[in-house]
């Protein structure tokens, strides 16, 4: 402990933000980082406390708190203060294959655990974690680490999301050979087309996957294994076969109207666009899905939400509104959630900042959904009816459903509507290829304890297996695949 009584002295203090209203000009990351010194200073607020619930990565009524990667949170916090910055790196790649991409978008399970955070504010993990990541790059200590000796196994690891490439580092870094399949036009999945260039610049993505090429895992982009590739050929040519494909089947709205009225997308598709028309074209106009001069309505409260309100406001929409289902989390913490559980609280993320900068209002509307889409003339979208939600037990199975208040319909202006109400398991086609069995969830089977699947040699890991989840769940889950399968081909 680098200084007992730093918690005390020094207060929480945050990376700054660029405002709202300057930060819609553009796409690019809004948090500049604080000077060395001031880091440091947070780094000394750490207790070092007997049990540090922050690396526990355990489950407390229904919910994770603690790091599920199980990162040497106190060692390298006392590395930062004392301004030993190549140890903090050693002893956070130890557990963290990619601290430059958690760092910036993980929700810090760490830091609800943190024991400061108990009668005070929590220790600023997640940013000591990307300033020790991002002093490594820039002083050229995050050098490539090739392996000595090679095995001569051969690995083919299908999806390049955040599970794909933490199976295929973890396994090149013990001498395999591993070649990682994505089927889009660029490597990183959700990394690259799913989380706004303003949350990860996808030059932080591309900077890692050179890193790796330099390490020798060998990319393959284009690449439809389960479709234009086929399932066969990948399973004669390699000893081993990682499924890391994520979980892109959509949740669909049940409306009226859905199936036939125009200017309807679902929020993966959109924000993918804009991506691509990002880095292709510098976002041309005509070549992604455009929010600009529209009434834009949003399906789904959460992060992939509020990524959604942040994006159309940059494309300059005319207005935007979020739907969500549940009733509003509390402001703070209720009794029956205390600490180190994650704390069920309602969170003004950086889109609902903008917006309410931009239109003078929290675009978020609760207990709320889509009843009716109602089109102009030519099909096209023009406006939806809502209906409001009541907390109903349901007299079969016990379980809170949200039922329709009967009178509570009204009509808003909507030329576009985004459905981000999360995700359904994998596309179907990739289990199928395989012949892996997939559960009651659609996502894949594997056995107990194992991400081992009913195939030999084939193993499923990140949001594939899990179902839908965060980036620092699936990085542990391609930590998880990687051990497993090392051990079966050794």
């Amino acid at each position: 402990m680098g200084k007992p009584t730093g918690f005390l002295e020094y207060a929480r203090k945050t990376n700054g933000a660029v405002s709202p209203s300057e930060r819609i000009k553009n796409y690019e990351e809004f948090h500049p980082p604080m000077t060395a010194e001031e880091r440091q200073e947070q780094g000394a607020r750490c207790m070092n406390c007997g049990v540090p619930f922050c690396q526990s990565g355990m489950q407390l009524a229904g919910m994770f708190t603690g790091c599920p990667l199980h990162n040497l949170i106190p060692e390298w916090n006392d590395a930062v203060f004392t301004g030993n910055w190549d140890h903090a790196l050693s002893r956070l790649r130890k557990t963290n294959n990619f601290p430059e991409f958690t760092g910036r978008v993980c929700p810090a399970l760490c830091e609800a655990a943190c024991t400061c955070g108990l009668y005070g504010d929590p220790v600023t993990v997640r940013e000591n974690e990307l300033a020790i990541v991002e002093t490594g790059f820039r002083e050229g200590t995050m050098k490539p680490q090739i392996p000595e000796v090679r095995t001569g196994k051969k690995i083919a690891v299908i999806g390049s999301g955040p599970s794909g490439l933490a199976c295929a580092d973890q396994l090149n870094h013990r001498g395999h050979e591993v070649t990682v399949y994505e089927k889009s036009d660029r490597i990183g999945g959700l990394l690259m087309y799913g989380i706004p260039n303003m949350k990860l610049d996808k030059s932080v993505v591309e900077r890692r996957v050179h890193l790796m090429e330099q390490e020798g895992v060998r990319f393959v982009t284009g690449a439809d294994v389960g479709g234009t590739v086929p399932a066969e050929k990948i399973l004669a040519e390699y000893d081993a076969v990682i499924l890391c494909c994520g979980a892109k089947n959509p949740r669909d709205l049940n409306a009226e109207g859905r199936a036939s009225v125009q200017g309807v997308c679902f929020a993966v598709d959109f924000l993918q666009s804009t991506t691509k028309a990002l880095l292709d074209n510098g976002l041309k106009e005509g070549t992604f899905l455009s929010a600009k001069d529209k009434n834009v309505v949003i399906v789904g409260g959460g992060d992939t939400g509020n990524d959604c309100v942040g994006t159309c406001i940059r494309h300059g929409c005319k207005s935007v509104t979020q739907l969500e289902m549940m009733p509003k989390a509390p402001d703070s913490r209720a009794e029956n959630n205390p600490w180190p559980q994650w704390p069920r609280i309602c969170k003004v993320d950086y889109g609902q900042e903008e917006a309410i900068a931009k239109f003078g209002r929290d675009p978020r509307t609760f207990q709320i959904t889509v009843k009716k889409l109602i089109p102009d003339e030519k099909g096209n979208l023009k406006a939806i009816e809502t209906v409001d939600l009541k907390p109903e037990k349901d007299a079969k199975t016990g379980r809170t459903v949200m039922t329709p208040v009967p009178g509570t319909e009204r009509v808003l202006d909507a030329e576009l509507l985004i459905i981000a109400a999360g995700f359904l398991g994998p596309c179907g086609y990739i289990p199928e290829a395989f012949g892996v069995k997939v559960n009651a969830r659609s996502n894949v089977e594997t056995k107990p304890g194992s991400c081992r699947t009913n195939v030999e040699k084939v193993f499923a890991a990140g949001d594939m297996r899990r179902g839908q989840s965060l980036v620092v769940w699936a990085i542990a889950e391609g930590r998880a695949a990687a051990k497993e399968v090392d051990e079966y081909l050794m």
